[in-house]
């Protein structure tokens, strides 16, 4: 509602507001009632996934090589020939299995280095150094 002030003149010193509000709430309400129908749902036929497998864990081999020369295969100790078997009878697995070799720090370059190509030239190819603080 509006005030009228003065005398014969009267001017209005604000708008009124109620015609303005009884139109945005009857749109509303319109607004409110239609917009159901106008979402509606669109169902898609996604495609079957079909899950590979996961893939098998190698075998690891912990190989450990001491300061004398001295090699120990999965923990147990073996002498070159023995472990020369082992490379020949891993080498024919298929997957092959890892090699981890653990040197220890004041062993010979040239015990590691024999032991090294042993490995490789008996067919392993998954050869790997790991950092033991046992060794």
């Amino acid at each position: 509602m509006s005030m009228k002030l003065g005398g014969a003149t009267g001017s209005f010193t604000d708008i009124n507001m109620t015609p303005l509000i009884d139109v945005m709430l009857v749109l509303l309400i319109i607004f409110i009632i239609s917009l159901p129908p106008v979402t509606h749902a669109v169902k898609i036929d996604n495609p079957q996934t079909i899950t590979p497998p996961p893939p098998q864990l190698p075998v690891v081999v912990n190989l450990g090589i001491d300061f004398d020369g001295a090699l120990t295969w999965n923990g147990s100790p073996v002498d070159r020939k023995t472990f020369q078997g082992y490379i020949t009878e891993q080498a024919g697995e298929d997957p092959q299995p890892e090699v981890h070799i653990a040197v220890d720090k004041f062993a010979r370059y040239a015990k590691v280095a024999q032991t090294l190509a042993d490995l490789q030239s008996r067919g392993l190819k998954k050869i790997g150094f790991i950092n033991n603080t046992l060794y």
